[in-house]
């Protein structure tokens, strides 16, 4: 019995000087040095040898753990330092690693090529502040107060007078207070609805604002403008209409859609944002003479346009994150 204390202990001695990483360290102390471990069965089996020859055994047992507790302590630090110095041997000569250089924003991208078609057709561009009054906002974009478009339910208001404005047409209203015509501008910017988050809609969004002011504006030339844009921006072949509709600032008016083709062949009309000639009224509230000049503008959803170019699915990707989908653009 006394022979098997000494045989563990130099059996362990043995394996230690095998070891040769950390992993394999710790597997060892817990083969022979943890509770369950080797040497503390010895301790334990001191108490159930002979009264003769216990004392000899208790010392042969804490004698074997002596020995294997200090060579493992004296590997350990071995170990750890050929580590330390492996991870500090680094080559000045080396070339660096290049860093991850960032891109533009799917939107951001968006809105630089919009700006690009419209500033070959010959438009400027404006911006106007995020916060509006209603002045700019409703009252001089003919929407009366009784409109559901004005109700605060439906707006991001801070004071009576006050909101986020819910839309870029307050851009036309900055740029015709400031400017005599002929005016040809695009404005792009964000804007603010509570609307319900879901794949097609988000409380904050990007519009497109254009608006041409001049003598002799008709409907024609707005047609073409857009029919040019559609073709430049999602292909030649790309098929579109006009729809009727109603808007307070314009008349007349008339939505704007897109003919899309799933991978499945199965096609459909996607509205694409409202368009019309600027109501007279309108152009009363700027001063601008509604019996000298027409004009026409337009109002586009850029998340809209990207979803459609890109065959994004859901508006809520825009804002996620997610490098896997930021990193296809």
């Amino acid at each position: 019995m006394l022979e098997q204390f000494e045989q563990v202990g130099r059996q362990a001695l043995a394996e230690l000087g095998q070891v040769q990483d950390l992993k394999a360290l710790e597997e060892f102390r817990i083969k022979y040095l943890s509770r369950k471990g080797l040497i503390m069965q010895l301790l334990s089996e001191v108490g159930r040898l002979p009264r003769e020859e216990k004392p000899r055994g208790g010392q042969l047992a804490n004698q074997a753990k002596s020995d294997v507790l200090a060579a493992f302590e004296e590997r350990k630090r071995v170990l750890e330092e050929a580590r330390k110095q492996t991870r500090e041997l680094i080559d000045v000569t080396l070339p660096g690693l290049p860093g991850l250089l960032g891109k533009p924003h799917v939107i951001t991208q968006t809105i630089s090529e919009l700006l690009d078609i419209f500033g070959r057709m010959g438009f400027g561009v404006a911006y106007g502040p995020e916060v509006e009054d209603e002045w700019h906002n409703f009252v001089a974009l003919n929407i009366p107060a009784a409109h559901p478009a004005r109700d605060p339910l439906d707006n991001f208001y801070i004071e009576d007078n006050v909101l986020l404005r819910s839309q870029t047409s307050t851009i036309q209203i900055r740029v015709m207070e400031k400017t005599r015509p002929p005016i040809r501008v695009v404005a792009p910017g964000r804007v603010y609805r509570p609307d319900t988050v879901d794949a097609t809609h988000m409380f904050m969004f990007h519009q497109l604002e254009a608006l041409v002011v001049d003598e002799g504006v008709t409907m024609v030339d707005m047609k073409t403008t857009i029919e040019q844009f559609i073709h430049v921006f999602f292909g030649a072949d790309a098929q579109w209409r006009f729809r009727p509709s109603f808007f307070p600032f314009t008349e007349p008016s008339a939505e704007v859609d897109l003919l899309l083709t799933d991978r499945s062949g199965n096609s459909r009309w996607v509205e694409m944002g409202g368009c019309g000639m600027v109501d007279p009224n309108v152009f009363d509230a700027v001063g601008i003479d509604s019996e000298k000049y027409t004009g026409w503008a337009f109002g586009f959803g850029i998340e809209r346009l990207a979803m459609r170019k890109y065959e994004i699915p859901d508006i809520r990707w825009f804002t996620e994150n997610d490098l896997r989908f930021l990193s296809q653009f």
